[in-house]
């Protein structure tokens, strides 16, 4: 039998989809389904960083792509955003999490910026960190890095130099990232991250996902054999 003492779970990443499929299924706005969602975000992430022990725990909110939905939906994703930030701030001595937004923050307004900088101050205190990627794209965030390298007079760029300017930061790379609602790719997401993560993909949409589906899933990552390009015991 394979040895997987070493598979600790540092940082799981969610990819949340099917939020309009399941409202669509209860012939829904998809709005109330990102409502459903945002409400499953905080279940999960709770559970996973509190319950399970987790320190960090990184959700694909919304990508860089997402602008192309129609208004009314994005309008409804921003305020539950801005709602969720409040709560944040609010109760941050109750939730005990830091939250870091990853992404380029520069096309929300000013007053959307501010309640993410304060959101982030107000929380940064804590250790168990959840990472929120809003407008986020893999490849950006990679052509961001080494653009911001270069504005710095590098000429020669290392996987160190990206790794430690891309927006993750003081985040590691996940162990295991999790994708609901059916679907099976990755979407722009982590790319330069996920080079080694494991990979799960599960049909049960976003606001469906049980904490006993969770630990199932935990489970099954326990239960690998992580290489990492090399042989194990060779």
């Amino acid at each position: 039998m394979a040895d997987n003492s070493e598979n600790v779970l540092n940082h799981i990443s969610f990819i949340m989809d099917g939020n309009g499929r399941w409202a669509k299924k209860r012939l829904m706005p998809r709005e109330f389904g990102h409502k459903q969602g945002a409400k499953k975000f905080r279940e999960i992430v709770q559970y996973c960083l509190h319950d399970k022990g987790i320190k960090y725990v990184s959700v694909y909110a919304f990508s860089t792509e997402n602008w192309k939905r129609p208004d009314g939906e994005v309008k409804g994703i921003l305020n539950l955003f801005v709602e969720y930030m409040n709560t944040c701030i609010k109760e941050n001595d109750e939730n005990k999490t830091r939250v870091r937004f990853l992404g380029n923050r520069s096309v929300f307004s000013e007053e959307i910026q501010a309640k993410m900088a304060e959101t982030e101050l107000v929380t940064s205190k804590y250790e168990r960190t959840m990472g929120i990627c809003i407008n986020y794209g893999g490849r950006d965030e990679i052509v961001d890095a080494v653009n911001k390298l270069i504005s710095e007079g590098k000429t020669h760029i290392t996987a160190d130099d990206i790794t430690n300017n891309i927006y993750t930061g003081i985040m590691p790379p996940p162990d295991m990232i999790v994708r609901t609602g059916g679907e099976y790719r990755l979407s722009n997401y982590f790319m330069w991250q996920s080079a080694y993560s494991e990979l799960f993909f599960t049909k049960t949409l976003w606001p469906d996902l049980t904490k006993k589906e969770v630990d199932e899933l935990i489970e099954e990552y326990k239960s690998r054999q992580r290489n990492f390009g090399g042989v194990k015991n060779a």
